[in-house]
């Protein structure tokens, strides 16, 4: 097996990093948080000769879950995630489109299996290990991948700033102790991908992120 690639295909009027995750190598891999945008996530797939094994949710806002649906009847494949705390999020896809004035094929989502913390999912030889970091949403999800010191941290933190938590379910207090308590702690060497704008290092978000010193 190879290393873990990783492409982000910008989806939504939010451009949210929906991430297909790989091996590079044998080219197995999987999608993390299909927001919408779904023919131009199966282009990517197709362009890149990348087989799709599942697709993995970080947590239940439109952005991120808006094509699950769609991607998974497209490829045939299960949607593992976020945690249950969020299924009344994933159970309401459609009225959060109806809210934000979003258009397009839409549909409430069932994940064929919440995760908890301590789960460990995978593609080929690559495991990752789920933290469950509530705050900006009740059921949000981190992958960690231990071997390749990295983690897809969706929405819980950014270059530069933090998930928001005004949305239904924000707990700001929670978020922040899901950073310095869960995350943080892997080492300041780990580098993340986030679900909007660029990725960085725990390291430097430590000690420059102003939401954290």
């Amino acid at each position: 097996m190879g290393q873990i690639n990783a492409g982000i295909v910008p989806v939504t009027p939010f451009q949210q990093n929906c991430t297909i995750l790989f091996d590079e190598e044998d080219k197995v891999g999987v999608v993390v948080d299909p927001g919408g945008d779904v023919d131009r996530i199966l282009a990517a797939l197709k362009d890149n000769g990348i087989a799709a094994t599942a697709i993995w949710l970080t947590h239940g806002h439109i952005d991120h879950a808006g094509g699950a649906m769609e991607l998974k009847d497209a490829l045939g494949v299960e949607i593992l995630g976020s945690h249950e705390d969020d299924r009344p999020l994933l159970a309401n896809l459609e009225n959060q489109a109806h809210r934000f004035g979003l258009t397009g094929a839409v549909r409430n989502c069932e994940p064929d299996r919440f995760l908890v913390e301590g789960d460990r999912v995978s593609f080929g030889s690559h495991e990752f290990e789920v933290l469950h970091c509530p705050g900006h949403a009740p059921g949000h999800v981190v992958y960690y991948n231990r071997a390749a010191k990295f983690a897809h941290v969706g929405d819980v933190l950014f270059r530069g700033s933090v998930g928001r938590t005004d949305l239904p379910g924000g707990d700001h207090p929670a978020l922040i102790r899901s950073i310095r308590e869960k995350l943080l702690p892997l080492g300041d060497d780990i580098g993340f991908i986030c679900g909007h704008g660029p990725g960085g290092r725990f390291g430097e978000e430590r000690r420059s992120n102003p939401f954290l010193v």
